[in-house]
């Protein structure tokens, strides 16, 4: 591997060199009428027009100039009615929410006034006085309940209302502004085939995934037969595991990361000083061939020498799409990976979607993630996935807490299942190989889902084992009140305890269906219709897009999770395309974070135990705390209260209780652990960031 600095100026040299032209064939080409192509005039900086005399071109410029400013004020002023717009929304549907609760609420205590009624009325005269107050109460309540009910009604329609209006404005929307009839066209295609289902608000499309879940095999009173759901079989959920990459492909890998490493695409890009339209795809252009071009030097020095002179991208199509798919499917399979370099690619790959890019180098980046399910299917063999044993071919090996010989046996019949499927499955269009590689990416999947998806089953199960659901415990109340210690959100504690554990129940769902998030996230982000529009979120300059696939999926989530547990505490808006997840690439990169905050605190909870063997550090344990028990329930009961507190955020559009809301109060958590009074015991146990590696 080449150091970067090596890279970078071999590539520059070549880039130089083909922008100066000098090859003999080259020249011969230019001196020709109408050999240069638009991509030629565009990386050799040579407009196709005539150049103007000095004085029209200073009043063109001028004029240029002065439509420019028009045009991004007036993009400006779109996209700030819009926010205002997507506020009023979440605004709307929250207070609906909100009114809602408070109008069941209203009902339980018109309930109870009738009860206090009917036991005053039997009480004999003292009672006799109160029961026609009781019995006005308990009138006046109903009658609350349902004003209540119409208010929040009146607030659900006004969200349809504008929810359509946002879908209809979405079909203007696009990365420079005006739609020729054509691509209009299309982005009204693809509306109509799921980009209006997910509101840059507040994503809808809960119905459709009602009606997915509901079309799943179920047993009695709607239980999944066996206890497996659809989504849970192996058959659907081989369709977004990727596969595991080859010898071949890790080589392009690092050939693509260090292409990348030395890119400052979206630092040249991703800026608001372009002049123009046709300025800032000019820009793309040159950056996405000088990637491009870096790829195949590296890799082929005399084809890329060529590349560079003839500019001919077109026939080395095959190989850039393998470059490119590699890149992505190996940050699906591996999302502590390329955190410095995945986010380049991607916003990359979204400008080369374009039709007018796609125009230019003549051929499209992008293809298909190769999938267990694609490799299966395109060799018909798809009964390996309904095999018996794919099981315990490809079962993760827990080894905590087993003897050694079990373990021993567990892996000797796991590999024994392995060569049973390859020889059972094998065939003229899929060899051993390709079996072994399947049953391989499927495991690979098993374990990303016991590092990622476990610490927060381990969390429910701590949150079940210390604290009562109904009542709380003395020392062990989960009670919040809004302004205090930081909160913005005021629940009692049998209320706290339900949110906690429906936003555990939440982040395990989602960690459990990652793969196929992301899979649609992928699918979103370099859809050719699917634009998206640069907007300063007050986060910095932020591509902000529609995410129809994600929205639809995440819907689908939550209404599992609400049917699961019966209700659904604080408000069930899902931000996707607004300022506070701008697009699909950082809604995943969000919730990637979930194993990164709960994984090191299950770490420090486990390691407690073994920790204060040491009798120095559990004498200092039970001169703070007590004892053992007494740190570990102090430090579940300030996360499970402070980390699900509404914080983060001065307003509850930004933070809150809605979906995203509730990771925004734990991130806040996390930014404040240094100060807890346990933090030293984090310390000991080895904790040092939540973060991570960037490499």
């Amino acid at each position: 591997m080449l150091p970067s600095r090596v890279w970078h100026s071999l590539v520059s040299t070549f880039w130089r060199a083909s922008l100066s032209r000098t090859d003999s064939e080259s020249s011969e080409a230019e001196s020709s009428p109408g050999a240069m192509t638009q991509l030629d005039s565009i990386l050799d900086g040579q407009p196709q027009e005539s150049v103007p005399e000095s004085g029209d071109r200073d009043h063109q410029e001028d004029q240029e100039q002065l439509l420019y400013e028009e045009h991004a004020a007036r993009v400006k002023a779109e996209a700030d009615a819009s926010a205002a717009q997507r506020r009023f929304l979440v605004a709307s549907q929250q207070m609906a929410e909100y009114l809602g609760q408070k109008a069941d609420d209203t009902r339980v205590l018109a309930s109870e006034a009738g009860s206090i009624h009917s036991a005053a009325a039997e009480s004999g005269a003292a009672g006799a006085a109160l029961a026609p107050r009781c019995s006005e109460l308990a009138a006046s309540l109903q009658a609350a309940a349902v004003d209540l009910d119409t208010t929040a009604g009146h607030f659900r329609t006004e969200c349809e209302a504008t929810k359509r209006s946002l879908s209809q404005a979405n079909l203007g929307d696009a990365a420079g502004g005006a739609m020729s009839p054509k691509r209009m066209r299309e982005a009204q295609d693809a509306a109509r085939e799921g980009l209006e289902g997910a509101g840059e608000g507040g994503c809808t499309g809960q119905e459709e995934a009602e009606e997915a879940e509901e079309a799943a095999p179920q047993g009695k009173a709607g239980a999944p037969l066996s206890g497996l759901t659809l989504h849970d079989t192996f058959r659907e959920r081989a369709r977004y595991i990727p596969l595991r990459l080859d010898p071949e492909e890790r080589r392009l890998l690092r050939l693509l990361e260090a292409a990348l490493s030395v890119s400052e695409y979206t630092d040249r890009v991703d800026v608001l000083s372009w002049r123009s339209k046709s300025a800032r795809v000019h820009a793309q252009v040159k950056d996405i061939c000088a990637i491009l071009c870096g790829l195949v030097v590296a890799q082929d020095f005399r084809r890329g020498q060529k590349l560079i002179v003839q500019r001919d991208f077109a026939g080395l199509a095959t190989f850039f799409q393998d470059c490119f798919e590699v890149g992505r499917r190996h940050k699906i399979m591996n999302p502590e990976k390329m955190r410095d370099t995945y986010g380049k690619l991607m916003y990359m790959l979204m400008d080369a979607s374009e039709p007018e890019i796609q125009e230019l180098l003549e051929f499209n980046c992008i293809r298909p993630l190769r999938t267990v399910y694609t490799l299966l299917e395109g060799a018909g063999a798809l009964a390996l996935l309904d095999d018996p044993l794919l099981d315990c071919a490809t079962a993760e090996i827990h080894a905590s807490g087993v003897p050694r010989h079990e373990v021993q046996r567990r892996i000797k019949a796991k590999e024994r299942a392995r060569e049973v499927l390859a020889r059972r499955h094998r065939s003229a269009t899929l060899s051993e190989d390709d079996v072994l590689r399947c049953l391989y990416s499927i495991s690979d999947n098993n374990t990303y889902l016991l590092f990622n998806r476990d610490p927060v089953d381990k969390m429910i199960g701590y949150l079940e084992a210390h604290f009562s659901p109904k009542k709380a415990e003395p020392g062990a109340s989960l009670a919040i009140q809004g302004g205090s210690q930081g909160a913005r959100l005021t629940h009692s504690h049998e209320r706290q305890y339900t949110y906690v554990l429906q936003s555990l129940t939440l982040w395990r769902e989602i960690s459990h269906e990652m793969f196929k998030l992301w899979y649609m996230a992928d699918a979103d982000m370099l859809h050719p219709s699917n634009y998206y529009r640069l907007q300063n979120t007050g986060q910095g300059l932020q591509r902000v897009q529609a995410a129809p696939g994600v929205g639809r999926a995440m819907h689908a989530i939550l209404a599992r999770c609400q049917r699961r547990l019966g209700g659904w505490v604080g408000s069930s808006v899902v931000h996707l395309g607004d300022h506070n997840v701008p697009n699909a690439l950082l809604f995943i990169d969000k919730y990637t974070q979930v194993p990164r905050i709960l994984g090191p605190l299950v770490l420090v909870l486990e390691a407690l135990p073994t920790l204060c063997r040491d009798r120095a550090v559990r004498a200092y344990v039970e001169a703070v705390h007590g004892s053992v028990a007494g740190c570990r329930g102090a430090v579940l009961l300030d996360f499970f209260r402070h980390a699900f507190d509404g914080s983060g955020a001065d307003n509850f559009f930004d933070a809150g209780s809605c979906i995203d809301g509730r990771l925004t109060s734990a991130w806040n958590w996390c930014s404040k652990l240094e100060k807890k009074e346990y933090a030293h015991v984090f310390a000991l146990a080895g904790f040092t960031s939540f973060d991570g590696d960037f490499k």
